[in-house]
């Protein structure tokens, strides 16, 4: 059966002494209000029933200050580094990460969600170190839109990508890292949509929509070829997603969205099929390109 890596809040008192009403109370504001009920343990978590839209509402995850999400996810890193656990896969990245129902993650791997809502390249660049000492088997990177939103310039944020995926080259150098495309919004209909939800939960939740809708799709496009050019150079895998979410007019489709930008839960099946076939497509490609024993003698030495 596959996994969110979680925590629970009595077994995060016991191992790390932090005030155990501060971090349960962070866990139940993380996890509570998408489950509806908290019922986890090591390796099992409550289904979340598919009629739920993620970012519909955020309610009381707001009060979550940046700092106490990045202790969160240090302390969530901080299990799957002493435990090893068989097959972790780490999703880096903003409240689109975040966000991802943990029943509709594929199936095979014990999932670490390493994503904090309103992130950008610069802060998730800071925070790698948190799941250093881990030992996934792959890592997927998305990253990019706040950037974009709080008006970052092309040649930060490519910077600070690649220097993300060097850190995370050195740091576990036998992970396979894989760089997602940053996903279109709904481009003209961003001005009429209700606002549902923001990611900068420190700024008015009207705001992100009019600094959005001035970043044309076809601009995020340029930069994804950027990307998949970077993550070649680097000897990385690159997952290109934007086509899947786009409507006629190469703008996010309404049925995939819940306010433009953030996902529906048909926008995360989608993603889940699309990584359900990268993952099968490396299977294949293993099976037609077999490393040879020589080069497997060559590693060694």
């Amino acid at each position: 059966m596959f996994r969110r890596f979680l925590s629970l809040p009595g077994w995060a008192i016991l191992s790390f002494g932090i005030s155990g009403l501060l971090l349960a109370s962070a866990l139940l504001l993380r996890w509570g209000s998408l489950t509806g009920f908290l019922q986890v343990n090591a390796s099992t978590v409550q289904a979340l029933p598919t009629t739920v839209t993620p970012t519909a509402s955020l309610g009381t995850r707001h009060q979550l200050t940046y700092e106490q999400w990045v202790t969160l996810l240090g302390r969530e890193a901080k299990v799957a580094a002493e435990s090893h656990p068989k097959d972790l896969t780490v999703l880096a990245g903003d409240s689109l990460s975040l966000w991802f129902p943990p029943d509709l993650l594929p199936q095979g791997h014990v999932w670490l969600n390493q994503g904090i809502s309103g992130e950008t390249s610069f802060g998730l660049l800071r925070r790698l170190k948190l799941f250093d000492r881990t030992q996934p088997e792959t890592v997927f990177v998305m990253i990019g839109i706040n950037d974009l939103i709080r008006g970052i310039s092309t040649e930060t944020l490519l910077a600070n990508y690649r220097e993300i995926l060097l850190h995370l080259k050195k740091a576990h150098p036998q992970a396979q890292i894989v760089v997602q495309s940053i996903l279109p919004h709904a481009g003209s209909r961003l001005q009429r949509s209700p606002t549902l939800s923001s990611p900068l939960p420190d700024q008015p939740l009207t705001l992100w929509k009019p600094r959005l809708a001035i970043v044309p799709n076809h601009y995020i496009q340029q930069l994804n070829e950027s990307l998949a050019a970077m993550a070649k150079a680097e000897g990385l895998d690159y997952l290109d997603l934007y086509p899947s979410f786009t409507d006629a007019n190469g703008d996010l489709a309404a049925d995939l969205t819940t306010d433009g930008l953030h996902l529906s839960v048909k926008g995360y099946q989608v993603w889940r099929s699309r990584l359900q076939q990268f993952a099968q497509q490396q299977v294949t490609a293993a099976d037609q390109f077999p490393k040879a024993p020589e080069t497997q003698a060559g590693m060694k030495h």
